[in-house]
């Protein structure tokens, strides 16, 4: 217990959370120029929550032993992996929907106007795809439902740390 409350203070741990989310978005980069895999609105939507996570890693990469700061990393840590989780579960709920009528979704994404990234980095975050094809498959899981169990490791993950943080200091 001791060993996961004093996580958030050290570099590395930050650093790996970044790295991971950062490698997470290099991979659907990667899906989408190299292997011809077309993202959807929903998979653009996953796309963001997964860069969040990494950028809400750097604030604690760059000073972890300050509170605030990892206050904030933990917050944009969580909305971010439980937004992503409920955008990757509504996903496979219309890939699964057994009438085709209701597997599909927005043409464009629906960022707010202060945040048109749709607009700014088009190659980035423009969507092309359809959210009810499934166009990839590993283990028998298509993308969304594999973004859903990546989406729910990350706030599993945040959610222990942080509670074995506050049952340290509630301890002392």
């Amino acid at each position: 217990m001791r060993f996961l409350a004093k996580l958030p203070e050290q570099r590395a741990a930050w650093a790996l959370l970044a790295a991971t989310a950062f490698g997470l978005f290099a991979t659907a980069l990667y899906m989408q120029y190299e292997m011809g895999l077309e993202p959807c609105v929903k998979c653009i939507y996953q796309r963001f929550a997964i860069l969040m996570i990494g950028v809400a890693a750097i604030l604690p990469l760059i000073a972890p032993k300050l509170g605030l700061v990892r206050l904030v990393g933990f917050a944009g840590w969580l909305t971010a992996a439980i937004w992503g989780f409920l955008i990757a579960n509504e996903h496979v709920m219309t890939q699964q929907s057994a009438n085709a009528f209701f597997a599909v979704c927005d043409t464009f994404p629906n960022f707010p106007k202060w945040l048109a990234l749709h607009r700014w980095f088009p190659e980035v975050f423009s969507a092309t795809g359809l959210c009810g094809d499934i166009s990839w498959q590993f283990a028998g899981l298509s993308m969304p439902e594999w973004m859903r169990i990546i989406f729910a490791s990350y706030a599993g993950v945040g959610i222990i740390v942080l509670f074995s943080r506050l049952l340290k200091f509630r301890s002392i």
